[in-house]
């Protein structure tokens, strides 16, 4: 989507503010001027103000999170509300509740037979996940909440695929296994890659094969973000250790970078001032979270690192339960975000 599409369909929205309130954020309700309600993900709660009217302030449309310091458009409302990753899909939507006529087709230039993506690349991985779906009520589903992960808001960048392609070897026939797919992105939203975790044809685990996990694409200094970026994020290797950590801090963004070489390198949004590090228990786990800390510190942001009792935290959390997971957290961290984050999971 073009800016100045984007910026007109937002101006659009802004002058109709309390009707895409009261669709996309319905938990909230009108408080004066402002529209209430506990995240951009239409949580119950009173922490997140979005503008109705234009003021000296700022535009109708604009909303602030007070618990994370998220902020942005009604544009962004309807992408985190719904889960839609693709900016085509938010501005889509937009133009249904807008009831807009879309927009005039770009002249296209002479189709020629698609040619297949290099195997392991950017667009081989932009390619699988086109051909994917939201994870509610599939196997992916089933699968983290076999693994005691149940808080999934934010989670739009995981994706179900129901036959995805699994090969050993280059000697040995191609298999099909459902699959979880996490969308790895980079600062700006731009997909480089993907993450493949295979699963067993119920959900009740990871498929009974060799090789379980594998990403493709441009992995370096990217992530599988959940959540929208501020002022304060976890970043940690995993997909399962990180959700298993968002489980009692729900409030706050985070983002798994796969492996330990790809987090001590993984890129920091311009307004991060405080980096929670999700470390594993092993020597790469320790390496990364030292240095990605000397990295952060050395750019003026606060890192601290949270350590699991186990292995890593989706071990913790399905050896002594949500309620003993959010004990250890909860003095890892600094003390003003305990309050700002932990109190939506209480």
């Amino acid at each position: 989507m073009a800016r100045r599409d984007a910026s007109d369909l937002a101006s659009r929205l802004g002058r109709q503010a309390e009707a895409v309130c009261r669709h996309y954020l319905s938990a909230g309700r009108r408080q004066g001027n402002y529209w209430q309600v506990g995240d951009v993900r239409n949580t119950p709660g009173r922490s997140m103000f979005v503008r109705l009217k234009d003021t000296v302030k700022g535009p109708a449309g604009k909303w602030t999170d007070a618990a994370t310091g998220e902020h942005g458009d009604l544009l962004d409302v309807i992408r985190e509300s719904l889960g839609l990753i693709d900016f085509a899909d938010v501005a889509e939507e937009a133009r249904l509740f807008l009831s807009l006529p879309p927009p005039d087709p770009e002249p296209q230039p002479k189709q020629h037979a698609p040619t297949p993506a290099p195997s392991g690349s950017a667009e081989a991985a932009r390619r699988l996940v086109a051909m994917c779906q939201p994870i509610g009520g599939t196997l992916v589903e089933a699968y983290l909440r076999g693994r005691g992960i149940t808080a999934l808001h934010g989670t739009g960048n995981l994706r179900f695929h129901p036959r995805c392609y699994y090969r050993p070897d280059e000697h040995s026939p191609t298999e099909t296994w459902p699959a979880m797919i996490g969308i790895v992105t980079d600062l700006s939203d731009r997909i480089t890659g993907a993450h493949r975790t295979w699963l067993a044809p119920d959900g009740s685990g990871k498929a009974p094969i060799d090789i379980q996990r594998k990403a493709m694409g441009e992995l370096l200094g990217h992530a599988v973000r959940f959540g929208l970026s501020g002022e304060v994020m976890a970043a940690g290797e995993g997909i399962e250790s990180v959700l298993s950590a968002r489980e009692v801090m729900p409030g706050m963004s985070a983002a798994a970078a796969l492996s330990a070489a790809h987090l001590m390198a993984i890129q920091f949004h311009d307004a991060l001032r405080r980096l929670y590090v999700i470390s594993d228990n092993d020597r790469a786990g320790d390496g990364a979270r030292n240095t990605l800390i000397e990295r952060a510190n050395a750019v003026g942001i606060e890192a601290i690192a949270l350590s699991p009792m186990l292995g890593d935290f989706n071990e913790d959390l399905r050896t002594f339960g949500r309620d003993a997971v959010m004990a250890h957290i909860r003095v890892q961290l600094a003390p003003q975000d305990v309050a700002r984050f932990m109190s939506l999971a209480a």
